[in-house]
């Protein structure tokens, strides 16, 4: 060890372990369309998935030191083999609640996909960035959001919304006995679902939500004797629920257990945070958030679900932070980008032009099914996004996604940019601009309405689509009202993505930024 190296160690040791700042931390613990959240821990690593609806790869796949910090890993249906979604699928159809466990020294990973022929399947990994197996798929398991648990016996139990229940062999997916409805939350709730079966200590506690994953979002619980009940709800149910309310975060529900090394109790669940106006529009979708959880009587008690938190009583494990830009230098994408339904090899290359990423063109625009499109979500409620895009051979640009029937696109080709709006039934071309032969930095600017300026009617955040000049000024020509991206608008399960794509031809992309801002539009740190 050097003179310098055994300074260093000295003055780590002097300071002791690293603390949390001002003892909080944020919440969302995950930002951005990440819902349905299922996680499990191994030794001291906990690993997280959630669910990817109409987007390819399916299920990112997280991992975590600490439950706060979480880095992505993979997704864990990255081939056309494990997912198959057809461009006929409707957006918001796909791959819903992935169940997350680790049993017997292997990663289980079981999902329903809402498409045309799929249904239940069930994967497995002995490392939980992959690669994951080809699908087991259970035909006979009906229903969405299926959960996996193992009694003391090795019998696996599979029990989906609704709440239905059966053992199944998790090899075959053969099942042992018919579906038999079980607990199924408040008598006339609507939409029992999530479920997640637990043995702690001698008791099985069956979690569920109930009352749809809108603002009547909520969580219960009962407990039995054996896996199959009979089952006792919690006489303090909902034990999390924020309808009714003027938090910021809303929609709580659909969550999942799990407990720590040193003996606590956490929750990680799905909310959304609305802006703007009545009836208030979220627009990131539904994100992961971790909440603490004690026992009283052996029951569960969640607590407070605020957008900052008490530290947990350990030290911080940061991961390091995403880059700011993608410059496409290496061989393949990195696991936050997705596309729409597929992404077949002869739609993009990188090695077509070295260092820029190539796009070709299969649908005419973002309106289709089958587009072109490589995008991330958006994590931030205000952000910048920029992107080199040379229309040389094509046209293609930059657009923000909520669907195939609301997005803002700002496209270059054929000598002019074009902003257009995709509004339900109408795409009109908002603003157009001439400009020369040769790559074009475009720039959509996301911008939140800032918190005490509300109005019954106001937007969310406004969008600002524009082309950013060498010498660094902006030129906006478009700015859009928000609230048209939005899942109260639009309906569905998703949230926005941004990304790049290709209308007609071929258009090559040198890089893409995603800079998070604050409510002043001023650059924070990633």
């Amino acid at each position: 060890m050097s003179v310098g190296q055994q300074e260093t160690a000295t003055r780590e040791r002097a300071a002791g372990p690293p603390r949390w700042a001002d003892g909080t931390f944020r919440n969302p613990v995950i930002p951005g369309m990440h819902p349905d959240p299922s996680i499990c821990r191994v030794g001291e690593e906990y690993f997280l998935a959630c669910s990817s609806f109409e987007y390819f790869p399916g299920v990112p796949i997280f991992r975590s030191l600490d439950l706060v910090h979480w880095e992505q890993i993979g997704n864990a249906l990255d081939r056309p083999s494990q997912l198959s979604l057809p461009p006929q699928m409707p957006s918001s159809g796909g791959v819903y609640a992935p169940t997350l466990r680790h049993h017997d020294g292997r990663f289980w990973l079981i999902v329903t996909n809402v498409a045309p022929d799929a249904g239940t399947m069930l994967f497995t990994a002995t490392d939980a960035a992959g690669p994951w197996s080809e699908p087991v798929r259970l035909p006979d398991v009906a229903g969405i959001d299926p959960d996996l648990a193992w009694d003391e016996n090795g019998d696996c139990w599979c029990t989906t919304a609704g709440i239905h229940q059966v053992r199944v062999d998790p090899h075959t997916g053969r099942m042992h006995g018919p579906p038999r409805r079980t607990w199924s939350g408040a008598p006339g709730a609507q939409a029992p679902e999530a479920p997640h079966l637990y043995r702690i200590g001698d008791l099985w506690y069956l979690l569920i939500a109930e009352g749809g994953t809108e603002r009547g979002h909520a969580v219960s619980i009962a407990r039995g004797p054996a896996p199959d009940g009979p089952f006792e709800p919690c006489p303090a149910n909902p034990i999390l629920t924020h309808r009714g309310t003027h938090r910021p975060i809303q929609n709580t529900g659909h969550a999942d257990l799990v407990q720590a090394p040193d003996g606590s109790w956490w929750m990680v669940l799905l909310g959304v945070r609305p802006g703007g106006g009545t009836p208030g529009w979220h627009v990131l979708g539904r994100e992961t958030y971790l909440a603490p959880v004690t026992w009283v009587d052996r029951w569960p008690v969640v607590g407070d679900v605020s957008p900052v938190m008490p530290a947990p009583p350990w030290p911080p494990r940061p991961v390091p932070a995403p880059s700011v830009r993608d410059d496409f230098d290496d061989a393949g994408l990195h696991p936050r980008w997705v596309s729409v339904r597929s992404r077949p090899a002869d739609c993009w290359s990188k090695v077509t032009r070295p260092g820029w990423l190539t796009l070709h063109a299969r649908g005419a625009s973002l309106d289709e099914p089958d587009v072109t499109f490589v995008g991330r979500r958006q994590q931030h409620l205000s952000c910048r996004v920029r992107a080199l895009v040379d229309p040389a051979e094509g046209v293609g640009g930059l657009a923000v996604r909520l669907d195939e029937r609301h997005h803002y696109d700002i496209e270059v080709g054929d000598g002019l940019v074009r902003v257009v709006a995709r509004l339900g039934s109408v795409r009109p071309t908002v603003a157009t601009r001439p400009v020369p032969p040769g790559p074009v930095q475009l720039r959509v600017d996301v911008l939140a309405s800032p918190p005490g300026s509300w109005s019954p009617c106001e937007e969310p955040d406004v969008l600002r689509l524009g082309i950013q000049h060498p010498d660094g000024d902006f030129d906006p020509l478009a700015e859009l009202d928000g609230r048209y991206l939005s899942t109260e608008v639009a309906g569905g399960f998703t949230g926005r993505v941004i990304g790049v794509y290709v209308a007609s031809g071929t258009v090559h992309v040198d890089w893409f930024d995603y800079e998070p801002l604050d409510v002043a539009g001023t650059i924070l740190a990633p």
